[in-house]
């Protein structure tokens, strides 16, 4: 039996995350990772990416989720891939995930506006822009490529525009932007 002591240092290592909708208790796994994009935290509950975000959390957490995940993210990174085959998990209503299964389904290189997706849901514009920056998987759920009716507009990420157009350039959709 290990001692008290080693039992409360691993679970000082091991962030929990409770379910806002039922309550259950799932291990919070994190990953950092180096993109041209800066760095990046792919953070993981129960098998699922539930999150992406700028920044390093200092954790190199393993589970084959995080090791997809990080893989695929680099091979991006290098020009290798064009979309993620990873499970993922969005948190939010009904409307958030409809944009965010809109988003993905927006082919690499390619732009769509907020009233385009607006339109095909059967919502406002305003409310798809709020969703969009609601995107809790930027990059991997690709917001960046989600265009205003006049052009580029803002980005969530860190970085703001010029991230935005960093990605769109690196898919070679950046062309309109000369």
């Amino acid at each position: 039996m290990r001692n008290r002591t080693c039992i409360r240092a691993q679970m000082r290592r091991i962030r929990i995350a409770v379910c806002r909708d039922c309550g259950t208790m799932a291990a919070m796994m994190k990953r950092d990772v180096t993109t041209q994009f800066g760095p990046l935290t792919l953070i993981e509950e129960d098998g699922e990416i539930t999150a992406l975000r700028w920044g390093i959390s200092g954790r190199h957490d393993a589970s084959s989720a995080l090791d997809r995940a990080a893989a695929q993210l680099a091979s991006y990174d290098a020009g290798d891939r064009t979309g993620f085959d990873l499970p993922l998990r969005v948190a939010g209503g009904p409307l958030q995930q409809a944009v965010c299964q809109a988003m993905r389904d927006i082919p690499f290189g390619e732009t769509v506006t907020y009233g385009d997706i607006a339109k095909a849901l059967g919502v406002s514009a305003q409310a798809v822009g709020q969703a969009c920056g609601r995107n809790p998987i930027p990059i991997i759920i690709p917001c960046h490529r989600v265009m205003g009716a006049k052009g580029l507009t803002g980005f969530s990420g860190e970085g703001g525009v010029e991230t935005k157009l960093a990605l769109l350039k690196h898919e070679g959709a950046g062309g309109f932007l000369i």
